[in-house]
């Protein structure tokens, strides 16, 4: 089971460190509206997928809260079948849907998951709903 912070899932993104600190940035200045992430992830901690609506802890590197988002979209596509459409709203700055497939590859390849074409990719689209951790409280999460 993911880590839960006042009852919400959370939501960490990319790897610890810079990588996570500019995805979060992203985030916060309304950049970043998706994520990509692996089923076979899910599977392998009994993980249920997102579902429209549902609200997510955006978390730093400590699983400190740095904002909370809320479900868009998600959708289950083969990582052949990602849309440009999707890859422009994860908000990285990819040129065109071959960058953000070379670069996501890369990606999983070094956190030791390399996909091909058939691997089961989960498409969550999201909107910032709350920014800052400063005036965030359990209690401000809508649990």
């Amino acid at each position: 089971m993911w880590p839960r912070i006042g009852g919400l899932r959370t939501l960490d993104l990319g790897t610890p460190g810079e990588l996570r600190t500019y995805l979060n940035t992203l985030v916060l200045a309304g950049v970043k509206q998706a994520t990509a992430g692996l089923l076979s992830e899910y599977e392998r901690e009994g993980e249920e997928l997102e579902h429209v609506g549902e609200r997510l802890a955006l978390v730093d590197d400590h699983d400190g809260l740095v904002a909370v988002v809320q479900v868009t979209g998600v959708e289950v596509v083969r990582f052949a079948q990602v849309s440009w459409d999707f890859a422009r709203s994860e908000g990285e700055g990819d040129a065109s849907i071959e960058e953000w497939r070379a670069g996501h590859q890369r990606f999983w390849a070094r956190a030791g998951t390399p996909v091909d074409d058939d691997t089961a990719i989960v498409c969550v689209r999201f909107r910032l709903v709350s920014a800052g951790h400063g005036g965030i409280t359990t209690g401000d999460l809508g649990t």
